[in-house]
This record gives C-alpha cells, structure tokens and sequence, in this order.
C-alpha cells in the first residue's frame, strides 16, 4: 500500500513534465531553427547587398579598422530612387544623410544629421553646392569624399538605401510610433502629389507616411527635417529591438536586402551586434549642424555655422578617440584666441577710421 501511495504521484509528476515539456521544446526548437533560417538568410542578403568601392580603408585613416576592435563610422545615405525616376534615367540625390559614430567600448552611438540643402564644397565638381548633389555628381563615393572633406573624420563604412526599403521595412515591422508635429500633405514614394495627409499627433504610420514624414519640409527648416529623420530612425530601431517584431525579421531582411547596397561584409555587420545586446537600450545621441538661410541669386542654401561646425567635429573627433579632450579644450582655446584676435584688429581698423576722420 505505501509502495502505491508513493508511486502514483511520481506517475503523474512525470506525465505533467512530459506534457508541459514537449511543447517547451517544439518552442525552442522552433525559434532555433527561424534563427538558423534568419542567420542564414541575413548572410545571403547581405552578400547580394555588398559593393566594392574600390577603398581598402578611409584615406583619413593610417590603418584599417575592424568594427569589432575599433571605433567607426557609418554613413547612412537615403537616395530619392524610385521605379519612375529610374525608368526616366534621373540622377538620384541623398534626401537624407547621417553619420553614425560608434564607440567600441561603452557602446553608444552618435548620428548626426546633416541637412540635404547645406552649402559645402563638393571635390568631385571643384566648387561648393548642395551637399545631397554629391551622389548626382559621381555617386557614392562623391557623397563620402564630400563628407570627410566637410568633418575631417574618416568615413569607414556606408549604407545606401532608397524610398522602397524604408517603405518596406516600415511596413514589414508594423509601422511605428512618432509624434507629427503638424497637418501637411506629401507625395507618395511614387511621386504621387498630395497622396499622404497626416494630422499633427503622437500615431502610428504605416511606411508610406513615415516616408512622407521624414521628407516633408513645407512648414519647418531643414535642420528640424534632419531632426525628424533621425527619431523616425530611433523609433525604427526601437521597434526592430523588441520582442514583439522577431517573427517580422524575414520580412524586414527581404524588404531591406532588394533595395539596399554597402560596403560592409556581413562578417563586419554581425560585429555590430554587441551595440544591440549591451543593455536594455542602446546609448543613442543625436547631433545636427547648426546654421542660417542663405539665398544667393534666389537659391536656397543652409549656409552651416562654421564655429559649431567645428564644435561637432570636435564632439565626434572624441567620441571615436581620434583626439583626447585636452587635445579638444586646445583646440576650442586656439579657436576663441583667433576669434579674440580678429576682434581685435576689428576694433583697431575702426579707431584708426575715426581718427583719420
């Protein structure tokens, strides 16, 4: 009788754990094998997405950088590409360019925006122009030669992406969460004139709105266009990083892999993995370049500030260790001491003026 007592419930104690265990492990065994089909597949896209341009390294670099031992940049680039432009042989501009800097070793992340319209020398053409011009002009490597010539600061890898992957990658992680700052109407990724209309408010667009979002321009400056852009970036990876869209990451690798072109391996890709898994919540700043309106012969331009120009080179400078904060103060110190001098001179000439008077 105690013999009976004592087996039975051991009899079903291991019917509960056989019950509740097989579908624990169907579980596992399914999300293993999506991560090997994901893994898999992200390798692949990523081969397909990879272009050589030709450079083993930046020249602003004296030796070549792994992203898993080194500080880097990455320049982000959104082309105006699409299926009409493309039958119609346009040459394609950035509407949106960003550098992202990337510190090894506390995993935060800066991004700066730099606006579509900034006035800056172009070395491609040999004259300043509209920096997103620069991929009209000669392309990817015309916008990355233009951008180290304007920060001074290597840029090591980029990714080009147009109006279809961000569609598609909106879409594919079931849209995101942003506030409209105000009621505009946009064309669509087509081209199709006042075919989006949003109202102002916190909501969640779907890719076509985010698209007009992070393009529209009609009742704010560039620099708060540029602003827009990088929290719709934020609100994307935000939305990529949580649990509720790992079963969307097929779609967003599909979506991303038919549009998208980089100089990265995916060898190199995967090195930035440790940023997305180093904390609940990745260390991001957002940076923009300061400037005014400046209208030459009835053309627009963002003439950019050049004193906090130099500020944020300096911030970013730090960020990737490529000067030490003393060497940051010395530099700010020569700048107010040049900024001193010019005073000066200034205020001599115009005494020298009022006493020749």
């Amino acid at each position: 009788m105690n013999q009976t007592r004592i087996k039975t419930p051991k009899r079903k104690l291991r019917g509960w754990v056989k019950f509740g265990l097989i579908p624990f492990l169907l579980v596992v065994l399914l999300v293993g094998g999506y991560g090997v089909h994901l893994y898999i597949k992200a390798g692949s896209t990523m081969n397909e997405a990879y272009e050589d341009d030709g450079r083993d390294k930046s020249d602003l670099r004296d030796d070549y950088v792994d992203p898993k031992f080194d500080n880097v940049t990455v320049l982000l680039m959104g082309i105006d590409e699409n299926e009409k432009r493309s039958e119609r042989g346009e040459p394609t501009r950035t509407d949106a360019l960003i550098l992202a800097s990337l510190n090894k070793d506390d995993k935060s992340v800066k991004l700066l925006s730099i606006p579509r319209d900034s006035y800056v020398y172009i070395p491609e053409v040999g004259y300043e122009d509209k920096i997103n011009h620069a991929h009209a002009f000669g392309g990817t490597r015309s916008t990355i030669d233009t951008v180290e010539n304007l920060l001074d600061i290597p840029v090591d890898y980029y990714v080009k992406v147009n109006f279809n992957a961000f569609v598609d990658v909106v879409d594919a992680i079931g849209g995101i969460d942003v506030e409209v700052p105000y009621e505009f109407k946009e064309s669509n990724s087509k081209d199709k004139r006042d075919s989006i209309h949003l109202m102002p408010g916190e909501q969640t667009l779907d890719g076509e709105e985010a698209l007009a979002l992070a393009r529209t321009r009609k009742q704010d400056t560039d620099v708060m266009r540029g602003q827009r852009q990088l929290e719709i970036v934020d609100a994307m990876v935000s939305k990529v990083a949580s649990v509720s869209s790992v079963l969307k990451y097929d779609d967003v690798i599909e979506a991303v892999g038919k549009n998208m072109s980089t100089n990265m391996t995916f060898t190199e890709m995967k090195s930035f993995f440790s940023y997305a898994t180093h904390g609940s919540k990745i260390d991001i700043e957002k940076l923009s370049l300061e400037g005014y309106d400046y209208q030459p012969e009835g053309i627009y331009y963002w003439q950019l500030d050049h004193e906090e120009l130099q500020n944020t080179i300096n911030t970013l400078k730090v960020h990737l260790e490529l000067i030490e904060d003393a060497e940051e103060e010395a530099i700010e110190n020569e700048t107010n001491e040049q900024e001193q001098y010019q005073e000066n001179e200034t205020y001599q000439e115009e005494v020298y003026e009022e006493n020749i008077e």
